[in-house]
């Protein structure tokens, strides 16, 4: 059971993919009591992982009670974090307050691809330095790569990368045209492109240690068991079903691609919504549309419900468009 909160919408980069569209602080961002409360309705919903993100997370200064609150909650904080802003310092204060894992986003191994993207000069730098004070901390972190047509050949080099540094894992998001990603829809694979792929992520898993997490990606199930990969993830897509997100002023949508609105927790307890909502006990029925629903890896896999969404008029129970199986 995991759950992201973007904890603010400030940001010191303009990435041209952000869901969130994420660089000023928004009107209304839930306060240190609300954030406190809202942990606490988080831990009585029994989920177990606190995903703290943005927007840049470190941007706001209560970031690090958030942690230890959420640590004393018995909930595991995490963050997913740009890593320009890790310093030596903060990689020490951020391992004090209890944080297990900082995700940090490297979305190419070509520094000017990485800041072009970004629009953040000496970002790569940054990040990678991020990487060393978390490591020099103690501090586990993995490194996130969105995935685009513009960096696919460089994914499993990226994953060396990644073990060279010392990471615990390789995550990898697929481009979801959501918030400012829809400027760049064109990006996103093919279903072959896709399909190839999350195979040779597949099987890079069998060659390296630490954890390999294609997002936004569910067949990677399917072809996981093709390849008798063994993985200790379940299903593929969690939306509603064992994850959401609460955006910066509460409200509350089934995971970070999918903007549909299940409650705000200013106006409804989240583990009131988490039970509750129409929408997500909807997803949880698994009864999918067109060959998503046909399909025999249905219970692994789910595809995708924000990119099944975006090309079905707002369908999220529909077919996946980027599926190479029924093909």
């Amino acid at each position: 059971m995991i759950v992201s909160w973007n904890v603010t919408n400030s940001c010191n980069m303009y990435c041209e993919h952000c869901y969130r569209d994420a660089k000023d602080k928004a009107q209304g961002e839930l306060t240190l009591a609300e954030g406190k409360k809202l942990l606490e309705e988080i831990a009585a919903a029994h989920f177990k992982v606190i995903i703290f993100s943005g927007g840049e997370p470190l941007m706001r200064p209560d970031i690090y009670e958030l942690i230890q609150y959420a640590s004393s909650l018995k909930l595991r904080p995490v963050l997913g974090s740009n890593g320009t802003l890790i310093s030596s310092a903060v990689a020490q204060r951020l391992k004090s307050a209890g944080a297990c894992c900082i995700g940090i986003s490297l979305d190419s191994l070509d520094k000017m691809k990485h800041d072009n993207f970004r629009k953040f000069d000496g970002g790569w730098t940054q990040a990678v330095k991020g990487m060393k004070n978390c490591k020099a901390a103690n501090l586990p972190f993995q490194i996130h790569t969105t995935v685009m047509k513009w960096n696919m050949d460089e994914i499993i080099a990226l994953t060396d990368f990644a073990v060279a540094m010392g990471a615990c894992g390789h995550y990898t998001f697929f481009l979801v045209p959501t918030g400012r990603g829809v400027n760049i829809e064109k990006e996103s694979l093919s279903e072959q492109e896709y399909e190839n792929l999350l195979r040779s992520i597949m099987l890079k898993q069998k060659q390296v240690k630490i954890q390999l997490k294609p997002t936004c990606a569910p067949q990677f199930m399917r072809i996981a068991k093709e390849l008798n990969v063994k993985t200790r993830f379940t299903k593929g897509c969690l939306a509603g079903i064992s994850y959401c997100i609460i955006n910066p002023i509460g409200n509350v949508q089934p995971c970070a691609y999918l903007d549909l609105l299940i409650g705000n927790v200013r106006e409804k307890p989240f583990d009131k919504i988490w039970n509750e909502s129409p929408i997500l006990n909807k997803l949880r029925t698994a009864k999918y549309e067109g060959k998503c629903g046909s399909c025999e890896h249905k219970d692994i896999c789910g595809g995708c419900r924000a990119r099944a969404s975006f090309y079905n008029n707002g369908n999220y129970m529909g077919e996946e468009k980027f599926c190479a199986y029924h093909r």
